[in-house]
């Protein structure tokens, strides 16, 4: 399948993927990597070098922030993928790639691939937006 790559890239991880928007403020450990937001389904999970595909962010700019803290302390998905796109999240990599060198992709997928991505396991992401399995 083929997304629309806001940040365009390349990585391998195991998907990580929730049906529910993810509030990186107050969700998301940006030393840790893991998902804090007791009441999102990710719950407890770790997504550093996941591919993390989650349908949009919840909140505000406070997203871009926490996932460039991310980056910076490389507890970062490897990817993220979403249902549409995020400007918050293309920002964080973004400057991550002008302040660090350490740009993550960023990809949306239309609704359908998206779904088609909650069986995966381990998949790859190409510069032109290519999602493949990993094999």
């Amino acid at each position: 399948m083929k997304g629309r790559a806001l940040v365009p890239g390349r990585a391998t991880g195991r998907v990580l993927f929730a049906r529910e928007p993810l509030s990186f403020w107050g969700g998301y450990a940006a030393d840790t990597g893991e998902l804090i937001d007791r009441r999102h389904p990710l719950a407890g999970r770790n997504a550093v070098g996941t591919v993390l595909v989650i349908p949009s962010t919840r909140g505000s700019s406070t997203t871009t922030a926490v996932l460039l803290e991310a980056i910076r302390h490389g507890t970062a998905p490897a990817a993220i993928v979403t249902r549409g796109p995020d400007r918050f999240l293309a920002l964080a990599s973004i400057a991550a790639d002008e302040l660090y060198g350490r740009p993550i992709p960023i990809l949306a997928l239309e609704s359908a691939d998206f779904e088609r991505l909650a069986g995966a396991g381990e998949v790859r992401i190409d510069v032109d937006g290519t999602v493949s399995p990993a094999s």
